[in-house]
């Protein structure tokens, strides 16, 4: 057979096993397992304290006692006796450690886990985090973390300038804890609930309604605006592991109520595509005041028993835009939003006043949010 025969051949076969397989396209909404989760079957906290060793001159100083008695009670363990007073290292940082522990995590497993100095270290870059125990709030060991830390960024400082990059006082170690001890998580074996990332009684509603129609009968009921409860029958672990991977994959369409959520440190602006305005008339002007200040030498008459002083020369001036007027209509859209706050030509400072006007004013339909 002819090589374009062949090639032919193949891709008719392709075809037809591509006409042949069902449609794998994802349907409309969001999974009920990105929306909620099983109640009781959340992450675990755990913490510790521990020594990173090899950095290079950039950890602590000897105002954290801590660090140099923590460094000479190790020592100690392995046979050398030093005095905490003698003790004169600047590569070595106290941290706390942190992880979360899943549900169902089995011992041997693997975390990542972050690692923050607690001292005056500069930088944890290169170094190495020694074996730290990490425990729970029950005060049990469950992982033990070791490795080298990543800090991705850098610190570096020389003639009186510096350069940083990031935050070097904290980094992470990817996989470098390992479960010892694993948690007694165990799935109900007649019901389940399922609780809600973001409670909202109409998301509620149409999970428990989406589940319904999925089992054919009445099996799921919304409790609360967090809370939805599914009754199943007596089934054995495996099945009901089926049970929930089939609940899980079921599409719904989440609700959300009406926000705007202003970053004044930072000047972030975030819209929800629910909010609305009412019309309303909008002017806004700034008024930008500027002082400065000069030195001024004054000299004393010639053979005079007078003194040079320094006067200070203090000038300010206040200059203010014109406000327009602009008149908003109802909006419908957030696109239709963005476009008629685009045009009163603001910056996003300016802006956030803006939407605490216009909330003020009750023309803003939502909550107003303020990190």
């Amino acid at each position: 057979m002819a090589y374009a025969q062949i090639v032919m051949a193949i891709m008719m076969a392709a075809t037809d096993a591509a006409a042949a397989e069902p449609s794998t396209a994802a349907p409309s909404g969001t999974r009920i397992k990105d929306i909620a989760t099983i109640a009781g079957l959340g992450q675990h906290r755990l913490i510790g304290y521990g020594l990173v060793v090899g950095l290079d001159n950039t950890g602590d100083g000897m105002r954290s006692t801590f660090t140099v008695q923590s460094l000479a009670n190790m020592l100690e363990q392995f046979g050398v006796t030093v005095s905490p007073t003698e003790l004169r290292v600047t590569n070595v940082a106290a941290v706390v450690v942190t992880a979360s522990l899943p549900a169902f995590v089995k011992v041997g497993s693997t975390l990542d886990v972050t690692v923050s100095s607690i001292g005056d270290a500069k930088s944890l870059g290169g170094g190495t985090l020694l074996l730290t125990p990490l425990q729970g709030l029950d005060g049990q060991i469950y992982a033990v973390a070791q490795g080298p830390v990543s800090i991705g960024g850098y610190n570096v400082a020389a003639g009186g300038e510096r350069i940083r990059k990031n935050h070097p006082a904290v980094g992470r170690v990817p996989g470098g804890a390992s479960v010892v001890r694993a948690v007694p998580d165990e799935l109900p074996t007649v019901g389940l609930c399922l609780s809600l990332n973001l409670p909202d009684f109409t998301t509620a509603s149409r999970i428990a309604a989406a589940i319904n129609a999925e089992l054919g009968r009445e099996a799921a009921r919304a409790l609360d605006a967090a809370s939805v409860s599914v009754q199943v029958p007596q089934m054995d672990e495996f099945q009901l592991v089926r049970l929930i991977t089939r609940l899980e994959s079921l599409p719904v369409r989440p609700d959300a109520a009406a926000r705007v959520v202003i970053n004044e440190r930072t000047g972030t602006v975030v819209i929800g595509h629910n909010v609305r305005l009412l019309p309303a008339a909008v002017s806004h002007g700034s008024l930008e005041v500027q002082i400065r200040e000069w030195p001024v030498i004054a000299q004393p008459a010639p053979f005079s028993a007078g003194e040079t002083i320094v006067v200070p020369d203090t000038r300010v001036r206040a200059k203010e835009e014109t406000g327009r007027l602009f008149e908003i209509p109802p909006q419908n859209t957030v696109g239709d939003l963005v476009t008629a706050l685009n045009a009163l030509g603001v910056s996003p400072r300016d802006l956030v006043a803006i939407l605490q006007a216009l909330k003020e004013a009750g023309a803003l339909q939502g909550h107003l949010a303020i990190m």
